[in-house]
């Protein structure tokens, strides 16, 4: 005899369940009830109507019924194109064909906007316009086509003739390429950083002298603001070095393929929503709307399980539906009220975050709450994974709410957001002519208490992306 752990199919459906993001449960369900007979959605109850106005209980006309049929497909259109990505109402829609269906499914592609035009598209575009040779257009297409995103050509020139399907000559790609970086945007086609720049100063107007030369040999005591050496070298004064850079700041772009078309953002839907109760007092927790359908199993398709009146394959097949049915209802349940409680923990831990903001965020830990809701820190893990919640201050991730922390002299404990804000506001506040250095910050922070390393500071600063303190004076 011996004990053993097993996974049953259901407990691992319902963890699968637990941890995917709203939009992928939408998904989810979806197929099941594609797939499932026996799984359905309940349709919400009805409005109540008005105490005073009488219930209209005549059949509906053949023409609302098709008008209605077309708002359901136009709906699930919309939702199967990522149109109303944003609470929308969780319904199934007959797959059944209308006159109207053409015409709605219209309506939305022409009311939906275009798609964003690329740089390859953009760039090629203007190449067929070029009056150039067969040899140097079909050159021009190879290298536009291996530009990388940012407008960047980070392959030889060898590499890219041996694309082609025909022999050319290097000088004829050399003189494709040259052609290629006059279009726009300036800049697109270049090797290199120092060559992206210098095209877009040859475009400008004036000479732009000390701006070619502090391209041309400086650019690396510039990135780590060693202007004192670079006014030595060039003869320039640092106001003029430093004229020249806040021009080029303001009118060179580092990739500009990036300034053709919008590069897209993949939207956050929450899961969940954390809001100031109407009561005025304390918070409130809820499901963001859409996240939570009301599914249910098929009362035709239940009667037929246990039907003896129909054959021993027709009961089977419905009672295996049903089970399935079951075990997902379950897990969506499950994971509904899990990530209810979860969230209701955070609301209450972290109340003082939604007040003050980051410096009120406390040491919160997901073995403390897995502790408090008597389960597995691996469950409390599967719950906040990819989930986002709306909160007062903003959409953000429901792990952001578990960290860590230190403890003060006076054994206070500090969240490491806490020690963050302190190390920007510490940095916002110094003399740009004598920046904090990290040893610096350090102590600063030791002195209000936070026992900190020179380190930490560092790993922190980087993660918020401030330079180090050279970087960061001022001459």
């Amino acid at each position: 005899m011996r004990m053993e752990q097993r996974l049953t199919p259901r407990l691992i459906q319902s963890m699968a369940v637990l941890q995917k993001p709203v939009a992928d449960l939408e998904t989810y369900i979806e197929d099941a009830l594609e797939a499932n007979a026996a799984l359905e959605v309940a349709e919400p109850e009805a409005v109540e109507r008005d105490s005073d106005e009488a219930p209209d209980d005549s059949p509906r006309s053949k023409s609302e019924e098709t008008e209605a049929a077309g708002f359901e497909r136009l709906e699930r259109f919309s939702r199967e194109q990522g149109l109303d990505w944003m609470d929308r109402p969780f319904r199934k829609t007959p797959r059944t064909s209308s006159s109207g269906e053409i015409d709605a499914k219209m309506g939305a592609m022409a009311n939906t906007e275009g798609r964003e035009i690329g740089l390859n598209e953009y760039l090629i575009n203007q190449w067929t316009l070029s009056d150039v040779s067969n040899d140097l257009r079909d050159a021009g297409e190879a290298i536009i086509n291996k530009l990388d995103p940012d407008g960047y050509l980070r392959i030889p020139l060898e590499e890219v003739g041996q694309s082609l399907r025909s022999v050319i000559a290097p000088e004829v790609l050399q003189e494709a390429l040259r052609r290629v970086q006059q279009l726009d945007p300036i800049g697109v086609g270049s090797r290199d950083t120092v060559e992206c720049l210098l095209l877009q100063l040859d475009a400008l107007p004036g000479d732009n002298q000390i701006e070619r030369a502090l391209v041309e040999k400086h650019l690396n005591d510039i990135t780590h603001n060693r202007l004192p050496a670079v006014a030595k070298a060039t003869g320039y004064s640092i106001g003029e070095i430093n004229e020249a850079i806040k021009a080029m700041r303001s009118t060179l772009h580092l990739h500009p393929g990036y300034l053709v078309g919008n590069r897209s953002v993949p939207s956050i839907r929450p899961d969940v929503v954390i809001e100031y109760a109407d009561t005025g007092a304390g918070l409130s927790v809820r499901l963001a709307r859409g996240n939570a359908p009301q599914l249910r199993v098929s009362t035709e398709v239940a009667a037929l399980a246990k039907s003896k009146t129909n054959g021993k394959e027709a009961r089977d097949f419905a009672r295996k539906h049903v089970e399935e049915a079951t075990a997902l209802i379950d897990a969506v349940n499950f994971r509904h009220t899990r990530l209810l409680e979860v969230t209701q923990a955070i609301a209450e831990k972290q109340s003082e975050f939604f007040d003050v903001g980051p410096p009120g965020l406390k040491v919160y830990k997901m073995s403390d709450l897995a502790i408090e809701l008597e389960c597995d820190p691996s469950t409390i893990s599967r719950t906040v994974a990819h989930k986002y919640v709306q909160t007062p201050r903003g959409i953000l991730p429901l792990r952001y709410f578990f960290t860590g922390g230190t403890e003060t002299e006076g054994g206070e404990t500090v969240g490491w957001d806490h020690v963050k804000t302190r190390v920007r506001a510490l940095i916002d506040s110094e003399d740009r002519k004598k920046p904090l250095n990290d040893d610096q910050i350090a102590a600063l922070l030791t002195k209000e208490g936070i026992d900190i390393s020179r380190r930490t500071v560092a790993k922190y600063r980087q993660q918020m992306s401030i330079a180090a303190a050279r970087q960061r004076k001022e001459f």
